[in-house]
């Protein structure tokens, strides 16, 4: 028997490019037990599937650092109280090396303070304050949690500052350089410029101390025998500055002229490359913004009652089962459920939906919406990672950290193009240096220079995950949740959409539609009358019924006799008149005469209700009607699918003539009914034969099959948990026209990938030729391949910019 699988992420450092990402995922899945491993350049995260059984933690973190990497690692200072001797220290210090994602803990009793190393992709401060609390202690964090983007900062500045040291030193071989072409001859240059050794000076810290990076990281590839940018960008320096050192030494004793050096090739390159990097990083920290967005809804800390002692504790802190207090116009905490208190709560950073909703004793409320007029008593039923919005993040974090099969093609190429384009290299060397320029080892030289420099796959890598990354966090903003990049690229191919009607098309509740008097009776002692009946039942339709009248102000009176007939209706004295309600059955049973009730009721019937006939005191007086009424948005999203010139269908376990009453309603053609829950995933499967890409969209566990087996399965966040765990994608706020806009979402994003690889192959079709013939200084290379990176990072960014 197989164990279970288990799932770990690593945020990796030290990538440069797509086949350093593609390097660490084809180490990583050589390994015994390891089910799938994917490496993400954009987010430098990787996911792996594993059995625990045959591989652990430990062995992941050596293979990234045997590859030439590392695993971003967390350390964090605890004080800890109520140790009282070194037995407890060492049971602290035993308990928090036991947690998974913990590398290294150390307790010391006489600072009463904990130190912990550990993978945040793992485990959170949180988790670890709470296995200290278990063990019967206290732990409170020295600092506030650190956001997980800081290592990238400090990458950030330390790259600007090498840029800036850089650019200080190849200015003056810029300048130099420059000064050269003739229609820049007015440029003052000093002697000294002129001088090899001052531009040897000049070169050298730039080679080696800033180029130090790129060394670093070509030893490590082809360590491992792959290649990757770094090959081609240390190859290409190292050829223009060895051979300018050559030419410097062969210069002594004689007079050597300044155009033969290509020193400032060198320096140049490599502060454009940097320059390049700092403007990707700065732009790969905004195409997270959407997690960031996310993670800041959430409210700081919370006033619990610990000890009946009102506090005001970090978030954090916040355990399952505490009382917590929101004020008027605060955000409310966690996820729990109204004890004390009515308030109207802003849920639109959940569900879109900018009215806000009213809230009372028993209603759940979730982390991060705005309690705004009312104050509110909580018992925490959701705290840290279980809270909804939690949920959600993980849900946008996998599917930017997730592969799209558009992205496999990239890094396959990815991983061939270096060792192609250093044969090209050579050959274009040879060419040059045998029959175009024969002898001129400097004029070959510079045309392989300039080949390895523009060929750098950079850009080819970025391509896919950048633009996923974008694309999926703005559709979270709309509330459309992507289990997946696969999932997001999949969508623009659907061309029918099955709907499932109640809860989907519906609201799922029946409400009471009609009130219909045949005599000359006052309505409202006929609906209190009706009311009071119905209310001992717990039939949905006499539920419905009572919260229309309820809804309507009238008080209900007493009931002396109430029976309900299964199949029939119900029989009740109220206010001392015989009450009947219920079918046809029920009437002709006792004798009431309804022939002139008859047109009416199939006239109801007919448009999709669920009429009730009522008599009183053996006579017939009037009609009841029921429906579950159609959602305020399905007329208008069901129109813009058909715009897109999508196929919809609903399907429903409801008799034929109330569905094709509500596709009437709301103009759908092709309406399945009648059919059973496990009969809705033939009916995909049937339409996938005819060769249909289907969009199931439910929202109950009955739908969980079809969704389960449709090319995309789409939950509605108002359904069961079931629904959404079997679907691909979550609209969380119930409102059909996200389906639609789902859709649209996906098509941009694969517009803007397509849009993206297009680039980053025309970078490289165009510039390799052109660089071939020399047509392309090695300097201009640099430049353009650096900017081509830049170029499609932002292009992916206009993803967040867009209006649905």
């Amino acid at each position: 028997m197989s164990s279970e699988v288990k799932e770990t992420n690593y945020q990796i450092i030290g990538m440069t490019c797509a086949a350093c990402a593609t390097r660490i995922e084809k180490g990583l899945n050589k390994m015994d037990g390891v089910k799938e491993a994917n490496v993400n350049l954009a987010l430098e995260k990787s996911t792996i599937k594993y059995d625990p059984t045959l591989v652990s933690e430990e062995d992941f973190q050596k293979k990234i650092k045997g590859l030439g990497y590392d695993v971003v690692k967390e350390k964090k200072e605890f004080n800890i109280t109520g140790m009282t001797c070194a037995a407890c220290a060492t049971r602290i210090e035993k308990g928090l090396n036991k947690l998974e994602g913990v590398k290294k803990a150390a307790v010391n009793l006489a600072l009463e303070s904990a130190t912990v190393e550990y993978n945040p992709s793992l485990i959170s401060t949180q988790e670890i304050v709470k296995r200290v609390e278990k063990l019967g202690y206290k732990a409170i964090s020295k600092e506030e949690k650190e956001d997980n983007e800081d290592y990238r900062q400090k990458e950030i500045k330390k790259q600007q500052g090498k840029f800036i040291f850089s650019l200080i030193l190849s200015l003056p071989l810029l300048w130099a350089m420059v000064s050269h072409f003739t229609f820049t001859s007015f440029i003052y240059l000093p002697d000294a410029l002129m001088n090899p050794w001052v531009q040897l000076v000049l070169a050298t810290p730039v080679q080696f101390f800033i180029g130090k990076q790129f060394y670093v990281g070509a030893y490590k590839a082809l360590r491992n025998k792959s290649a990757n940018m770094d090959v081609l960008v240390a190859l290409g320096t190292s050829a223009a500055y060895f051979y300018s050192l050559y030419l410097t030494i062969a210069s002594i004793g004689s007079h050597a002229h300044m155009v033969s050096l290509y020193y400032e090739t060198s320096a140049i390159l490599i502060t454009l490359i940097l320059l390049g990097k700092l403007f990707e990083a700065k732009a790969k920290g905004r195409s997270s913004e959407a997690i960031k967005k996310l993670m800041g809804l959430q409210a700081k800390t919370a006033i619990v009652i610990r000890d009946g002692v009102e506090k005001e504790l970090p978030l954090e802190e916040v355990q399952v089962g505490d009382l917590v207090y929101i004020k008027p116009g605060e955000k409310v905490p966690v996820d729990g459920e109204i004890i004390e208190g009515q308030s109207a709560i802003d849920e639109s950073m959940l569900t879109g939906e900018s009215v806000p909703i009213d809230k009372t004793i028993g209603d759940l409320v979730i982390g991060a919406t705005i309690n705004k007029n009312g104050f509110l008593k909580i018992k925490a039923k959701k705290v840290g990672r279980d809270t909804a919005l939690s949920q959600i993040i993980k849900v946008v974090e996998e599917a930017q950290g997730s592969k799209a099969p558009i992205q496999r093609l990239a890094d396959q190429i990815s991983g061939i193009f270096v060792p192609i384009v250093v044969g090209i290299a050579i050959v274009t060397f040879l060419i040059w240096y045998i029959w175009i320029s024969p002898g001129d080892f400097a004029e070959a030289l510079e045309k392989l220079i300039a080949v390895l420099v523009i060929a750098c796959p950079c850009a080819l890598g970025l391509a896919t995950p950048t633009s996923i990354m974008a694309g999926s966090g703005r559709a979270a903003e709309f509330g459309i949740l992507f289990k997946g990049g696969e999932h997001l690229e999949k969508t623009h191919l659907i061309d029918t959409v099955i709907l499932d009607k109640t809860g989907t098309v519906t609201n799922g509740t029946p409400k009471l539609t009609d009130v219909i008097l045949h005599e000359d009776f006052e309505e409202l002692e006929f609906l209190s009358l009706i009311g009071s009946a119905e209310n001992q039942s717990e039939h949905p339709l006499a539920q419905a019924i009572v919260q229309g009248i309820k809804e309507k102000n009238i008080g209900l009176k007493e009931v002396k006799e109430f029976e309900a007939i299964p199949g029939y209706g119900v029989r009740a004295i109220v206010d001392n008149r015989r009450i009947l309600i219920g079918t046809r059955r029920l009437m002709t049973k006792e004798h009431i005469d309804i022939e002139t009730a008859l047109p009416t009721m199939e006239s109801l019937e007919n448009t999709g209700k669920t009429a009730m006939l009522v008599s009183i005191d053996g006579i017939y007086i009037g009609i009841v009607a029921v429906a579950d009424t159609i959602k305020e948005t399905s007329i208008e999203a069901i129109q813009r699918l058909k715009d897109l010139n999508i196929n919809v269908v609903m399907i429903t376990g409801d008799n034929k003539r109330t569905a094709e009453a509500i596709g009437k309603q709301v103009k759908i053609e092709h309406v399945i009914a009648e059919v059973l829950p496990e009969g809705k995933a033939e009916e995909v499967k049937k339409l996938q034969k005819e060769g249909k890409k289907v969009a199931m969209v439910g929202d109950g566990i009955n739908d969980a099959p079809a969704l389960a087996v449709a090319d995309i399965g789409m939950a509605l966040g108002t359904g069961t948990d079931v629904a959404m765990e079997a679907a691909d994608i979550t609209l969380i706020s119930g409102d059909l026209n996200t389906i639609a806009d789902a859709i649209i979402m996906s098509k941009k994003t694969i517009r803007n990938i397509k849009q993206n690889l297009f680039w980053a192959f025309a970078y490289n079709v165009v510039g390799i030729p052109i660089a071939a013939i020399g047509l392309l200084a090695p300097w201009l290379a640099g430049a353009a391949m650096a900017f081509s990176s830049v170029s499609v990072v932002i292009n992916a960014l206009r993803l967040q910019r867009i209006k649905l």
